[in-house]
Formats: structure tokens, sequence, C-alpha cells
């Protein structure tokens, strides 16, 4: 029986060769996750155009994703220095890559990034617009924004960025609501001043219909883009944002009616207090669909160390219902990402999944740490080391500072809690 998407074929009874994937990956029924792919609680971001694809599931009762920021700008545009910060977020077991590209002509970087790729590889179709045509972001037509889609759709990205819920509404409630840093998102501040120049509505939504067609006959899963999303924490929760995801909750719908797959974006900044209201707000107006957040960032004053911000929100938001973390690094609002900063925001975003996959209940999640704690109680080094989420630094700083005794660390020597209670316990003289 012949299907068009994972959606598609869950509804029609299907179980396909990427549902099976992610069933053993996650430990789950795989009926089970049928049943949720049907009802669009689950994505398996898969392009059938994306030959090198583990695929990976994101959603309800699944292991929270982890997102990966990269790409070229016309500042710093060293391809094969992209090219090395995507194999090397890949070796530290990201769960998918976005290609940011925003300078010239960007096909080259995503067919190899494609073609490379083991994990979901996503795109922002309005970034790449203006290098694709060398022409003036107002020149652009309706037409031309969604041939620059068709175009990533057929060089196999799994999910794409589209800021449909900007409609001319929502930017007639953002006038009406003054904000303290306006529009943050990139791509919703260009077809926000696309629908200025213009005096048209958002081709994204306009020509909606003609968008779901083509995600349907690649199976591209649509990311529904908060052109909204807060850019400081006075911003946080306000009409526009609010209004917006009203909107991209009816656009999911329509999508749904198509079989398309949806995941739904969420906040930037926001204080801690309001992290788990918005997420299930989010599920409530979106109808369960997947969600998929920046940070979000709890505070504003710590440039330099907003990996740190972004994965105390993170792990707020994914036990309170988020799904999918988009990593922060050091370098947020400060400057293109370096392989190290991309390093620190990769680890930092995992460690916000598994702490939320354990106040979640995921299955296996407490294992890991259980294992760990198995590992200390026995001054186990190797398998710490074995068992850390970053082992290259965990052995790089028992190398840096050995102890007189093998069984304790230069923090405590023998002096060790751990070290003593074994030994007494033993029957065995202490200090």
């Amino acid at each position: 029986m012949k299907y068009t998407t994972q959606m598609d074929a869950a509804r029609r009874g299907i179980i396909t060769n990427e549902m099976e994937a992610v069933a053993r990956k996650e430990n789950v029924d795989v009926r089970r996750l049928q049943q949720l792919v049907a009802a669009g609680r689950v994505v398996i971001p898969a392009n059938k155009n994306h030959a090198a694809l583990d695929p990976c599931g994101i959603g309800e009762g699944l292991r929270t994703k982890i997102n990966v920021n990269l790409g070229v700008s016309r500042d710093c545009c060293d391809v094969e220095a992209e090219m090395e910060k995507a194999r090397y977020a890949v070796e530290l077991k990201a769960d998918a890559i976005m290609d940011l590209s925003c300078y010239g002509k960007t096909g080259e970087f995503r067919r190899r990034l494609v073609e490379m790729s083991p994990v979901a590889v996503g795109t922002v179709p309005v970034y790449d617009a203006v290098g694709f045509y060398d022409k003036e972001l107002e020149k652009i037509t309706p037409e031309e924004f969604l041939g620059v889609v068709e175009e990533h759709a057929r060089d196999g990205v799994d999910f794409m960025t589209i800021h449909a819920g900007i409609n001319r509404e929502t930017a007639a409630v953002f006038r009406r609501n003054p904000r303290l840093t306006n529009i943050v998102s990139r791509g919703g501040s260009l077809l926000f001043a696309w629908m200025e120049m213009n005096g048209r509505e958002n081709p994204f939504y306009e020509y909606y219909d003609d968008l779901l067609d083509i995600c349907s006959r690649y199976d591209v899963t649509i990311s529904l883009g908060d052109a909204c999303r807060p850019g400081c924490l006075k911003d946080a929760t306000d009409a526009s944002q609010v209004h917006e995801l009203m909107v991209l909750g009816e656009l999911t719908r329509r999508a749904w009616e198509r079989g398309v797959q949806v995941m739904i974006e969420g906040p930037g900044h926001m204080p801690l207090n309001e992290i788990a209201a918005n997420m299930m707000l989010e599920k409530k107006l979106c109808h369960g669909a997947p969600f998929y957040v920046l940070g979000p960032l709890v505070t504003d004053v710590a440039p330099g160390y907003d990996h740190i911000t972004s994965a105390i929100g993170g792990a707020i938001a994914a036990a309170s219902g988020a799904d999918f973390l988009c990593y922060v690094t050091p370098a947020e609002h400060l400057r293109l990402p370096t392989l190290e900063d991309m390093k620190e925001g990769i680890i930092a975003a995992r460690i916000a999944a598994h702490a939320a996959d354990i106040a979640k209940g995921i299955p296996g999640a407490r294992q890991w740490d259980d294992d760990m704690s198995e590992a200390r109680a026995n001054l186990d080094w190797e398998k710490m080391f074995q068992l850390a989420i970053d082992p290259d630094k965990a052995r790089r700083y028992r190398a840096e500072s050995r102890p007189q005794h093998e069984d304790s660390c230069t923090m405590c020597g023998k002096m060790c809690a751990v070290r003593n209670m074994n030994r007494v316990l033993r029957g065995e003289d202490v200090l």
C-alpha cells in the first residue's frame, strides 16, 4: 500500500521502516508509536530524499531531543568549518542539525550536509531566498518563496521552519501592543518587513495549501516558526506571542488534514515561573503537537553564559511538556559559535534534556544515573568516565590533578567519604 507521509502511513495502519527504527531506539511499542504519529503527537522527520538518515522521533513519550544550529553568514562564510561542526555535532549525539545559512548560494553546503548527516536536517527557507534569487527582499514574489521551499525539499531537508503564523492580523496585534525588543526572530522580521513593503499578506500564510503540497510530496515536517517569540523577559507571554500561537494551532489542523507532520516552535526568553504555563498553553492551543523550544533563556544578563541560562529553562520546559530543545551556545547574542562553543552548547542541552527525561519517567533515563551512582560508590573511575555525558572532559580533569591515593581525588584525598565508608563497612581501618 502506498503512502505519502509518515502521518499518512500511520493513519492507514502501515508501520514504516522509520517507525520500526524509532520504536527500537526508544524501547516503545511500535503500534503505540504508530498511533501517536497518526494523531500528530509524534513526528518522524524523514524526507524521502535523505538517504543517509537514521530516523528519530520527536514527541509524546519519547526521549527529549536536541537540535544544533550552524551555517554560514556574510561575516563568517567558511563552509568547511561548518561541515566540521556538523560532523562533530553528530559525534556529540545531537539529534538534529539546522542549517541557518543566510549568505550566498547555500545549495552546495546544504546538499553536502544532507548527504553526510545521519540525523535529521532542518532549514529556514526564507533565510535563503535573498541569496538564492540575488534580489532585494521586497522584490521576491510568493511563488519564489515557495520555489525555495521546493528546492530545499528536493535536496532532502527533513524539516523546515516556516513562519506562517505572522499574518497581517498577528502583525496588527504586534503594532497595538508595543514590545521592548520588537520581533527578534530573523525569519519573522524578514516576513514582517516584506508584508510592510508590499502591503500584502504573508505568502506562507496566503499560499499555505501550496506549501502543504510540497511538504506532502517529499514528506517534509513543518516546524511552524514562532516569529513573535519573546526576545527578552519583559516581552514573554504577551499578546503577540499568544495570538501567533493561536494561528499556529489553526495551521496545525490544516496540515494534519493533508497528512503533513507538524512541530510548533516556542519561546526564546522567559522567566522561570512562566515556563510551565507556556508549555501547557502550546499543547492545548496546538492540539498536542510536539513543541520545539529555543531555551527558554531564563535571564537576560548572562552574555557568554547563555548555554547555562538556556539549559535551566530547557530542563523546566521539557519536564513540563516540551519535546525538542534547540541548543544555545555561550556565543549567543555575541558571534557565530566556534567548535568549542558548539560543544558547550550541546552538552548543556543534553544535560537539560536528560534531566527532564528523568522527571517525565522516560524508560531507561533514570538507569543511566543509577549506573553512574554505582560506579561512584565503587570508586570505579573507568566506569565513571564511560558513563559520563562528556567522557573526554572527565578524563582530562582527573589526569590534570592526580591524588596520592588512587581510590580518592585531590578534593578530599584520604578523607573521601566514599572511600572511608567502603573501608569501614569492610572492617578495614580508615585514614
